[in-house]
Parts: C-alpha cells; sequence; structure tokens
C-alpha cells in the first residue's frame, strides 16, 4: 500500500481544511491522517492501493479542498507506514 506524506502551507489552519480533506479522503476511500502543525501548516498522510484515486487525493489537496484555504506551498515524500483503517483527523 502506498503512503504519500503532504505537507502543506499557506491559508490552511481555521478555514476548515481537515475536514474537508477529511470528507474528500473519505469519497476517495483514501486512509490516513490529517493535523494541523505548530507552525501554521498541515500534515496529510495518505494512504491507498489505488494509484489514480490518490492522485486524485493529492492533486484536490494541493489546491485546498476547503473553499476559504488557499494553499501556497507543498511538499510531497513517499514514507513507509503501516496500514490505516480509516481517515482521521489529530488534534
Amino acid at each position: 500500500m502506498k503512503t504519500i506524506k503532504i505537507g502543506v502551507k499557506g491559508r490552511v489552519q481555521g478555514v476548515g481544511f481537515r475536514f474537508f480533506t477529511k470528507q474528500l479522503a473519505d469519497l476517495l476511500n483514501i486512509k490516513g491522517t490529517v493535523k494541523n502543525k505548530f507552525d501554521g501548516s498541515v500534515e496529510v498522510l495518505a494512504q491507498s492501493n489505488n494509484e489514480e484515486k490518490l492522485d486524485r487525493f493529492i492533486e484536490r489537496v494541493k489546491e485546498s479542498p476547503a473553499p476559504y484555504g488557499k494553499v501556497t506551498g507543498y511538499t510531497l515524500e513517499e514514507i513507509n507506514q503501516e496500514s490505516y483503517q480509516d481517515f482521521q483527523i489529530i488534534n
């Protein structure tokens, strides 16, 4: 199972970014987590066996799934991670 760590910067806290990211993940059957970081960014761990759905999820996160969010920068990194059972908002 492929796991991608996405670091997102911009107007991504206080705008529903985590909520809309979870909705998108549930829609595409993506597993993992989303959490706010102390530096004002958001970290997403996204996991799926379906590469097409994972790519679609990443593209939407890079554009901000939240209507009032604005992504100004992002990082992508493939990581080794145990399998998630669902997608959760952390903190």
